[in-house]
């Protein structure tokens, strides 16, 4: 396992470098990859030869109203090349999130995004991202890479057993390949 001295984007090239040698050493060929403008997802592109890449980014709306982060010509150039996009609802927080914003409390999914980041940010998104794109049927169920970050880029990769957000307990983290030490 390898330990990056702070979490962030600087940490992006090796990180995807990690997850790709240890995912061929295992004989995965499928991974993962959270990407909220599609930089990591280009950059994974170019280190996975022969996986099949999953990117998952933001669902419509999470910054502002009826408008996606990632840019269409972006999406469409990342599924040109080849990548399937997932842009869905964050599996760990959700409507979860709004009922909390307006009502206070706190929910099971928030405590379970919660208590994944003890581990880091990028092992909760890790984490999240193979959840959704499990729910988009975009999986085959085998394990595979699961590659998460903090704010941009990405500093964690985990090997995993993917599981729909209705049998989140059935997923089983196998691996941790990287992530930052201080967090």
């Amino acid at each position: 396992m390898q330990y990056f001295d702070k979490p962030g984007r600087e940490n992006t090239r090796r990180t995807l470098e990690l997850a790709f040698e240890r995912g061929r050493q295992l004989g995965l060929d499928e991974v993962v990859v959270a990407s909220s403008n599609g930089d990591t997802a280009l950059m994974a592109h170019e280190i996975f030869e022969g996986f099949k890449i999953v990117v998952v980014t933001y669902h419509c709306g999470f910054r502002e109203p009826f408008v996606n982060v990632m840019s269409p010509k972006v999406r469409e150039d990342l599924e040109a090349g080849g990548m399937t996009v997932v842009a869905a609802t964050h599996a760990l927080s959700g409507v979860e999130r709004a009922v909390a914003k307006k009502h206070g409390g706190i929910y099971p999914a928030l405590l379970i995004a919660d208590t994944l980041r003890l581990f880091g940010q990028g092992t909760k998104v890790a984490v999240e991202v193979s959840i959704m794109a499990a729910d988009a049927g975009t999986l085959t169920g085998d394990d595979i890479v699961a590659i998460g970050g903090t704010a941009r880029g990405a500093d964690t990769a985990l090997v995993l057993k993917p599981a729909n957000q209705s049998d989140l307990f059935s997923m089983k983290i196998r691996e941790v390949i990287c992530k930052p030490r201080k967090f």
